[in-house]
């Protein structure tokens, strides 16, 4: 909840409450998403307005093997109950394969660290094409100046092929949190253009929230 206040103190919302699935740690099944009315009895009031803040689910796949992929492919009732599908590839096999035949609203990209591979024109105007964006993690940029040079350093490869459509993401830690506009800001160290950035933070996410 407190994570929730905060996020709505600096600007925002929407929020998703994303569970994460890594194959690589053990074998896992989709579960049903959690409804925000099973976790919170009243949910805090957006800033300067009348409304309470919007919670969606979304579900994030770590895939690091092919196999991995199947779960998504396949017809699980639980999986249709995600607002948001999010796939995070490992390898460039997995990432063009999630930028091209995956039903996915999200492509992570992992920019805290070298990239085992480049980011080629095709699967990305493919994924472009069929209304999927990129996903930036930026809290790295903000806590470790190695991290924050990887992450700048990748971010504008990435932008230099996705034309900007992308959007970005924030660890569950309140005290990394960045308002729309701060992350806007960290959007033009990594390539885009103003408008572009601040697509990033809004309509980028309605865009992909409407996908899903």
């Amino acid at each position: 909840y407190y994570i929730f206040t905060v996020c709505f103190s600096v600007g925002y919302s929407v929020v998703a409450l994303n569970h994460v699935i890594d194959f690589k740690e053990k074998k896992q099944e989709i579960i049903k998403p959690v409804s925000p009315s099973e976790l919170f009895p009243s949910l805090p009031i957006v800033q300067g307005t009348s409304k309470r803040i919007k919670v969606l689910t979304r579900l994030t796949l770590v895939v690091s093997d092919p196999s991995h992929c199947n779960l998504l492919r396949s017809t699980s009732a639980n999986i249709r109950l995600y607002d948001i599908i999010a796939v995070f590839p490992k390898t460039e096999k997995l990432f063009h394969i999630a930028c091209t035949t995956l039903d996915v609203d999200l492509v992570c990209i992992n920019v805290t660290e070298k990239l085992p591979f480049y980011f080629r024109r095709p699967p990305v105007n493919m994924a472009i094409d069929r209304g999927i964006y990129f996903e930036l993690l930026y809290t790295p940029a903000i806590k470790d100046s190695t991290m924050r040079r990887y992450t700048i350093s990748n971010a504008i490869s990435l932008m230099q092929i996705c034309k900007g459509k992308v959007s970005s993401q924030s660890e569950n830690k309140p005290l990394e949190l960045r308002g729309p506009y701060d992350v806007a800001n960290l959007g033009l160290l990594f390539g885009l253009s103003e408008g572009e950035a601040k697509a990033a933070v809004s309509t980028n996410c309605r865009a992909t929230m409407l996908h899903g």
